[in-house]
């Protein structure tokens, strides 16, 4: 019988090197461990679910000849119209069919994400597990009576769980610099982008509508000049409001691809990603830990080992400070958008008493006039491992309460702060108790009912 000693080595090995790995993609999450199952385990994500509905005759969708089954995929799965952006970069599967005439659309909400090329075969649908991450689909773009959500791991993993979706299954915008045929110059580099990105690496490959200013971006532009790409065409791309100049705008179902779209989907992949990462990294970290205790004939549930502690707090450490907007870009000049999505995005909510939504667009200064991300109300945060989520909420409570003095949140204001901690107490349901006794004496002038559900 091999000794508890011998029985340890391989697991703590294992676990001292992927405490060290932070959550930059350094390495990819084994979808196959047993405390993920990628592939394995049953999937419950909005795609999941509509495709049973359809399947058992309680939604029945609609068929069109210019755009298949997308309006009604759209509709069934809640996803606005008016999201829809824009990419012209050959960086998809059905490259052969994307050009600067025939941008590839995507729309999105918080969970899924729809995407469309003209004259395909395809649907393409992305969507959100609070517990395995994004799962690929197509729908077959063909009238049938009950339409399928076919999953596509296998092929849309090869580029969606990499360095830039932190190494689980999960999204990305990336800004290229592309040929006039929409090809990317790989040669000249590539940029993964999110809200702390500088406007001026963005949106390469990507159509952009609407108004930034002075402000300069990649977008609506190719690479004339193979020797200097960084050039692109100049400015002409900037502050467009109309791209009936481009292509036929009219063969899509929005003429527009808005720039306040493209920042949130911007933030929200990232974001994502996080969220998944970080349910990843501390199932594997407490699936080794009980290896751990059954070598040393520990009980269950007994203290954490210092590298699996570090491991969780790293992860959950990254995060706080993402979705806390630490290190965003500053905005050189008002944004607007060129169409109702940000009005509308706001509108979802949910809002406190006094109006407020986390969902409120700044765009002067900064993306989000209270900068605490949206996604702490998606069905994938609360679906974190209780270890996970309990010590992101310790985090925040301290740094919404000014307890945490660090550099890293100096840019919060005391009164930005205040603001985000009230709009929390009052619309996130499942808040630590801890949260609302300390406000009650913190926060005179905040509500302390029971959130609204």
């Amino acid at each position: 019988m091999r000794s508890p000693a011998k029985l340890l080595l391989p697991v703590a090995l294992a676990t001292a090197a992927l405490a060290l790995a932070e959550l930059s993609g350094s390495y990819l999450v084994p979808l196959d461990h047993e405390a993920i199952q990628y592939a394995k385990r049953a999937t419950d994500d909005p795609a999941t679910r509509l495709g049973r509905r359809i399947q058992s005759g309680d939604v029945k969708l609609g068929f069109d000849e210019s755009h298949g089954y997308l309006r009604s995929v759209l509709d069934a799965l809640r996803i606005p119209e008016e999201s829809q952006v824009l990419v012209f970069s050959k960086t998809s599967f059905q490259a052969s069919r994307i050009s600067p005439r025939m941008p590839r659309a995507i729309y999105f909400n918080d969970d899924t994400t729809v995407g469309f090329v003209r004259g395909s075969d395809v649907l393409e649908v992305t969507s959100l597990d609070p517990k395995l991450g994004v799962i690929f689909y197509t729908v077959d773009q063909e009238q049938v009576d009950k339409p399928r959500f076919e999953r596509r791991d296998t092929a849309c993993l090869q580029c969606h769980a990499s360095g830039g979706t932190l190494g689980i299954p999960g999204l990305v915008v990336r800004s290229v610099f592309p040929e006039p045929s929409g090809m990317p110059m790989f040669q000249a580099g590539t940029y993964v982008t999110d809200h702390r990105s500088p406007l001026k690496e963005r949106w390469g490959g990507w159509y952009v509508t609407g108004t930034h200013g002075a402000a300069t971006h990649m977008g609506n532009a190719v690479v004339r000049d193979r020797d200097n790409p960084e050039k692109l065409e100049g400015t002409a791309g900037h502050n467009v409001t109309a791209l009936t100049t481009k292509f036929d705008t009219g063969a899509y179902i929005q003429p527009s691809s808005d720039i306040v779209a493209l920042m949130t989907l911007e933030h929200q992949t990232h974001m994502t990603n996080l969220i998944i990462r970080v349910g990843f990294e501390t199932s594997m970290a407490l699936h080794y830990q009980a290896g751990l205790d059954k070598a040393f004939g520990a009980p269950p549930n007994g203290e954490l080992s210092e590298s699996t502690r570090r491991r969780i707090d790293s992860a959950v450490e990254e995060m706080v400070e993402y979705m806390l907007f630490t290190n965003e870009t500053a905005l050189e000049a008002p944004i607007r958008g060129a169409n109702a999505f940000a009005r509308n995005f706001s509108g979802r909510g949910p809002h406190d008493a006094r109006g407020r939504s986390l969902r409120d667009y700044d765009l002067k200064t900064r993306m989000f006039r209270y900068p605490l991300s949206y996604m702490i109300y998606s069905r994938a945060f609360d679906g974190m491992p209780d270890m996970a989520r309990e010590r992101i909420y310790k985090r925040l409570h301290g740094v919404l309460t000014g307890r945490d003095t660090s550099k890293k949140f100096a840019g919060l204001s005391p009164a930005t702060r205040q603001a985000i901690l009230e709009i929390l107490l009052e619309t996130k349901p499942g808040l630590p108790d801890y949260w609302r006794q300390d406000a009650a004496i913190r926060l005179p002038h905040a509500s302390v009912s029971s959130p609204a559900r």
